[in-house]
């Protein structure tokens, strides 16, 4: 099968727009929770009539401060209740909210201020407004900065109070479907980020038809915790999926902690991406080695991992296995499900492939893992496994509204509801990006007979060898960056006689694995020239290599100093790395690489 595409089974009023998902959630029961706020207390519930006031309410302020229909609203924010608040009280302002991610630097803040034209911004912390003072001189259409610890929301409010009702119902009905919602800049792996304009017909109806598609996850009853950046599509599109289907939304905004949260909200549902379950596995196996229950562990991952292959037989799991299985549960899987609340029965990852071994092991333990594909430009999922059709190591199926096509050299190509109309002042890019009405995603893949779609690879990043061996790098990379010793890995090989690969160490997991193999406390800079530590990245080198042919397999490997992080530009804010960037300034690494002997890891 080379093309699919999925009709609509919801179309909404060509006249609503992102207002009226909210009207519509309110309407149904007023009183019922929409949102719970994190606070020193606990949790506190916030009811739908008083979260919707509360958005009348800022609205206002926006009016009142001078924000038009049409302009653009910025939000410079770590996840947190007020960034919901901003974005629902911008639509209700006729405004375009326009998302920063709240690590960007100057350069980067002043090139989407700039571009977007935005007229207010509200930043999180007095850190984000010193950023932006930076660059005020060349940001002539902004004429306000509001800070939210230090009043903002409160201020709004206090400036909008002599705003009528009747305002915010007018500016409310303005939108249509077609209409801009929000611009959203993609991090991008090379040269400035481009404003990909989405618009209230992309997000509300994707998301109404995936609410309608996905019914027992995503329908009325759930709970979710955000703590991926609300300035990235996944999360944002989540949000309104939240609103629109009847979920709780919390935020969470600190990563580290994230166990914390998810303990104390008990989501029904988690959204994260795969960097987030290969930790959640690394913790659990330092954790079983520090407790002197490490052979029990690897025993129940390895148990659950075989029951849920023994799912996708004809037969099923064995009455044998699922004894063990169920001995399992008892020692390990429900302490593991306890840290994530105890209630999560399905999570939702996406920004990259999770993985066969992952998705096995979490199915295994009792979480479904629906894992999708989409970019910025699709407002986040064209295709999701479902609860009763996964196929582990594909990204599912299309979503209602959402074609798929592969193209003759393998690049998946994209069309429907919640395609964007094309990037901000860039119709260059817009045009390049498009095959009449099909988006180029740069990503390659296929479609097999049910129209399950498999990521292959990316399509501006394959390798090829100096004997001309086409190489996915991403193949290899998400198997090694699953070891707990690993933070990134970079596969390299371009023009040269084979492929290599540069490691970087992970200075959260070294810790734990040195304990649980019984050695002393040491630095990354220290740990790179171990000798265990060298064996055990051979030993997930030699793992990854089986994924492929001999010809594609990595033949050396070295070991960076440091780590590639957002904040010295070598990842982007989704955790992707920006390749042309570190094969232009690790040119010297890479040619060190080949230039030494090698021995092929394994042998």
């Amino acid at each position: 099968m080379d093309e699919i595409t999925i009709p609509q089974l919801v179309e909404l009023p060509p006249t609503s727009n992102m207002n009226d998902v909210l009207a519509q959630r309110v309407q149904k029961d007023p009183a019922a929770t929409i949102i719970e706020r994190a606070g020193n207390d606990g949790w506190t519930a916030v009811s739908g009539a008083d979260f919707d006031a509360e958005v009348i309410a800022v609205a206002k302020g926006l009016v009142a401060k001078g924000v038009q229909p049409g302009d653009s609203v910025g939000i410079m924010s770590k996840t947190r209740y007020e960034w919901t608040l901003l974005d629902f009280a911008a639509w209700a302002a006729g405004a375009v909210p326009v998302p920063i991610y709240e690590t960007s630097s100057a350069e980067q803040v002043e090139w989407i201020l700039t571009d977007s034209g935005v007229t207010m911004l509200v930043v999180e912390t007095p850190d984000h407004a010193a950023t932006v003072a930076e660059v005020s001189g060349s940001t002539p259409e902004l004429r306000e900065v509001l800070t939210i610890e230090q009043g903002a929301i409160e201020a709004l409010k206090a400036a909008g109070a002599d705003v009528p009702d009747d305002e915010i119902a007018r500016r409310r009905s303005l939108a249509s479907l077609d209409d801009l919602a929000t611009i959203i800049y993609t991090s991008g792996t090379t040269g400035r980020p481009k404003g990909a304009e989405l618009t209230h017909g992309n997000f509300a109806s994707l998301a109404v038809n995936a609410v309608e598609a996905v019914p027992t996850v995503f329908a009325a009853g759930g709970r979710t915790l955000l703590f991926l950046p609300l300035a990235h599509v996944f999360a944002r599109f989540v949000e309104v999926l939240a609103i629109a289907g009847g979920t709780v939304l919390g935020h969470w905004s600190d990563l580290k902690s994230v166990t914390v949260g998810l303990e104390s909200f008990r989501p029904t549902y988690i959204l994260a991406v795969p960097r987030v379950f290969e930790k959640v596995y690394n913790s659990a196996e330092q954790k079983a080695a520090a407790g002197g229950k490490l052979k029990i562990f690897h025993w129940a991952a390895s148990t659950a991992i075989e029951w849920s292959r023994a799912l996708d037989t004809p037969k099923g799991p064995s009455p044998w296995l699922t004894v063990q299985h169920k001995v399992a549960d008892a020692l390990v899987y429900s302490k593991l499900r306890a840290v994530l609340g105890g209630q999560a029965k399905h999570a939702v990852s996406g920004g990259g492939p999770l993985g066969e071994r992952l998705g096995h092991f979490f199915r295994g333990l009792g979480l479904i893992v629906l894992e999708g594909y989409g970019l910025t430009e699709s407002t986040a999922p064209t295709c999701v496994t479902r609860p009763e059709a996964t196929k582990i190591g594909t990204v599912g199926t299309q979503l209602p509204g959402c074609g798929v096509k592969i193209a003759p050299d393998g690049e998946i190509l994209l069309r429907g509801i919640h395609i964007f109309r094309g990037y901000h002042n860039n119709p260059e890019a817009t045009a390049e990006s498009f095959d009449g009405d099909w988006f180029r995603t740069g990503d390659l893949g296929t479609l097999d007979d049910d129209g399950f779609l498999t990521i292959t690879g990316r399509k501006k990043e394959i390798i090829v060898t100096a004997a001309g061996k086409n190489v996915a790098p991403a193949v290899l990379e998400d198997r090694i960056r699953a070891h707990a010793l690993v933070s990134q890995c970079v596969v390299v090989g371009d023009n040269r006689p084979f492929i290599g690969a540069l490691i970087t160490l992970d200075a959260e997991g070294l810790p734990g694995w040195l304990k649980m193999h019984g050695k002393p406390e040491m630095t990354p800079a220290e740990a790179k020239s171990d000798p265990d530590v060298l064996a055990a990245l051979d030993a997930a080198v030699t793992r990854a290599n089986k994924a492929v042919s001999k010809a594609e397999s990595i033949r050396k490997f070295a070991v960076l100093d440091g780590d590639l992080t957002i904040e010295n530009g070598y990842l982007t804010p989704k955790q992707s790395v920006r390749r042309h960037e570190f094969v232009k300034d690790f040119a010297a690494d890479i040619d060190k690489l080949y230039s030494e002997p090698h021995r092929v890891p394994g042998d």
